[in-house]
């Protein structure tokens, strides 16, 4: 395991905590063999930076504390929020900062996020989608920021912009930010385009990483330092609590959904592979109980297989195809754990629809998803997928190249 300069990774205290739990455990067991299963299942089982709570509450003690935080953000296996475990332990929690989809995850892609107060605790909310200004003040007031948010491993999934932003902050008034690392659900894949230059930077591509980073969210962070990303060459006082018992070739499905259209683990792992649809008018499955399972369009041409998109909750006010039957494919008895980025269903799509002059219905959304306009280009031009991916070959090994830097888990290629 590789440790980054200027990031604080705290292991060693951990685990020594985790086993002389499981150890006092064991001797409470009838049988001696049972008590070494027992104990062989707490020491593999992965333990987030959140479950790690003798490792970072003493960073917090008289300290005046900002959190960003959503559903996602829970603590050990009754699922308990982190505000509310904070809360309990006294933490002098100051407010709370909402990604997109808000603090408990209702709102729906690419609505406003409302500064509002939290019904539950009573703590302020404050949004950080879309900008950082006018939230200086805010930070000035507390002395440590937590980052706790589950990321699936996408480049156009905004989590990673909201880190960024919250870096942003911590750097230019000197605050300390930690960082309660997660699993990558689709860790054991770097693949796509890596964003070319800052003509396509926007909240879904904000980074130059590709499209499928492989990264964690603390991985990311020590490479935004690293690599001088933040304003004005500024690093942030970064403190990473990491997560045990995992490598990126590890299986983790979601304890929580991280936003309402990836409702399960297929559908993560889908994601990466559908997401460039939103740029056009195929639905994706939003506003069906499938979000990113199910692919199609309202002409027959596409499939036998069809459905009809409505209305869900956080689904109902941007839903492609709506009140339609739509055809196409069904990808519901989909392996998960085969799943890994493609071009094959968006290929399949263009080279089906009648009038391919209105696939690409968002053209510049397209290219800030892909990162590029390369890759639009390329399928109006009629590339197979192993043309295009011979095209970003080069600066894909590149990335790589530079991520191999900032990884704090063994990685699935070494």
């Amino acid at each position: 395991m590789r440790q980054t300069r200027g990031v604080i990774v705290i292991l060693l205290l951990t685990s020594l905590f985790q086993i002389s739990c499981t150890s006092a455990s064991s001797n409470r067991s009838e049988s001696s063999q049972e008590s070494k299963d027992s104990t062989n299942q707490v020491v593999n089982k992965i333990l987030t930076g959140a479950d790690q709570t003798i490792a970072y509450l003493p960073l917090l003690k008289g300290k005046k504390v900002g959190v960003m935080a959503n559903q996602t953000s829970i603590v050990g296996d009754s699922l308990t929020h982190l505000v509310d475990y904070l809360l309990t332990e006294k933490v002098d929690v100051q407010f709370v900062f909402a990604p997109e989809h808000g603090f408990r995850g209702e709102v729906e892609r690419g609505e406003a996020v409302h500064n509002e107060i939290d019904a539950a605790t009573g703590l302020p909310l404050h949004s950080l989608y879309g900008g950082n200004d006018k939230q200086d003040e805010i930070v000035q007031s507390i002395d440590v920021m937590i980052f706790d948010l589950q990321d699936v491993g996408a480049r156009f999934y905004t989590y990673i912009t909201s880190l960024h932003r919250v870096m942003e902050l911590c750097a230019k008034h000197g605050k300390t930010l930690l960082v309660l690392d997660r699993p990558n659900p689709c860790g054991d894949q770097v693949d796509g385009p890596v964003r070319s230059d800052d003509r396509f930077k926007a909240n879904i591509s904000f980074h130059k990483i590709a499209m499928v980073h492989g990264l964690t969210i603390g991985e990311l962070a020590t490479m935004i330092n690293g690599e001088k990303w933040l304003e004005n060459g500024r690093t942030c006082d970064l403190t990473v609590i990491p997560v045990e018992n995992y490598t990126h070739d590890t299986k983790y499905e979601l304890p929580v959904i991280p936003s309402p259209s990836l409702p399960n683990y297929l559908s993560v792992r889908l994601y990466s592979s559908l997401c460039l649809f939103e740029a056009t008018d195929v639905s994706i499955g939003r506003g069906t109980d499938w979000p990113f399972q199910v692919v199609g369009y309202p002409d027959q041409i596409f499939g036998e297989f069809s459905f009809v998109p409505g209305e869900k909750s956080g689904m109902a006010k941007h839903v492609e195809g709506k009140g339609k039957t739509n055809y196409g494919l069904d990808l519901r008895g989909l392996d998960p754990d085969e799943q890994k980025f493609t071009l094959r269903y968006l290929l399949d799509f263009y080279q089906k629809m009648p009038d391919k002059k209105k696939f690409f219905t968002r053209p510049d959304f397209f290219d800030k998803l892909a990162g590029t306009d390369q890759l639009r280009q390329q399928i109006i031009q009629g590339l197979s997928e192993d043309q295009i991916r011979a095209s970003w070959k080069e600066e894909l090994d590149d990335y790589k190249l530079m991520r191999k830097k900032y990884l704090l888990y063994p990685d699935f290629e070494s």
